[in-house]
């Protein structure tokens, strides 16, 4: 991965705890880090290919301007997402902001905090079995999409599947989605529950019917076993609903733990 680097940019700006800051403002330097892929750029001598720094530039100060924050970890954190959402070709957004007039009544060299922020790689296994699946799959897509946090690769084709668990119920039509997100594994979690109840979903017993189910079957290169969440999903390798949806977007995508890949699943 390549990297742009932009160190020390001056802004003057509101932000503080204190109302004396907010009213006269102070200078902040801010460094950014955007790691990016300008191979072809460089290559085709293109600027449209690669990500233009001097409009980095730009959007850093209109956004250190045009807020105003008590705390600069959130600038920060706000600055480096927004980073990412602004500029395809950024991968991973490094930011620090530095307050060299912070109010602390001691001497020191300068005060500063930093985040990192990236675009992570997700599995997410559709489902629907009332209703009019389709619609409600796709609808349930839509709502994802329509988050900044959250880019739709690849989506599936949607199969007809017998209940799993519970056999007593309507049959389900099923699919995967490929994505890239910003949220953590938690945050992500916490949206398509909150994207299930949107489209109707509501809380039955263990495998009963549903209008919506999104579920993370695989999130990077990431192992974890949690009362909240486990991922790789715990049962997916047994599961056709799953793995006939994901080999057809990702057939070579090696399971976590497993280490084989989805099309020897």
């Amino acid at each position: 991965m390549d990297l742009i680097k932009i160190d020390d940019l001056e802004v003057f700006a509101n932000h503080g705890v204190y109302a004396e800051e907010n009213e006269k403002g102070q200078y902040f330097y801010v460094s950014i880090r955007i790691f990016a892929d300008f191979k072809a750029a460089a290559e085709k001598d293109d600027l449209n290919k690669t990500v233009n720094y001097g409009e980095v530039c730009d959007f850093v100060c209109d956004f250190m301007t045009e807020n105003t924050f008590k705390l600069i970890e959130t600038a920060a954190d706000g600055l480096a997402e927004e980073i990412l959402f602004r500029f395809s070709g950024a991968r991973e957004v490094f930011v620090e902001i530095k307050k060299p007039q912070a109010p602390v009544n001691h001497k020191f060299g300068c005060i500063s905090v930093c985040t990192s922020r990236k675009w992570h790689r997700a599995f997410i296994a559709l489902g629907s079995n009332l209703g009019n699946k389709a619609e409600n799959i796709e609808y349930g897509l839509k709502l994802l999409k329509s988050e900044d946090s959250v880019k739709i690769l690849k989506v599936s084709d949607f199969i007809e599947t017998e209940p799993y668990g519970y056999k007593e119920q309507d049959k389900f039509l099923n699919g995967a989605a490929e994505i890239e997100t910003t949220l953590e594994p938690t945050e992500l979690l916490r949206l398509l529950k909150e994207t299930e109840e949107t489209c109707g979903r509501e809380k039955t017993f263990r495998w009963g019917s549903r209008t919506l189910d999104l579920d993370i079957i695989f999130y990077d290169e990431l192992i974890t076993d949690s009362p909240e969440l486990t991922i790789p999903h715990r049962e997916m390798h047994l599961r056709d609903l799953v793995k006939i949806p994901l080999c057809q977007i990702a057939p070579d995508f090696v399971h976590t733990v497993l280490r084989k890949r989805i099309c020897e699943l």
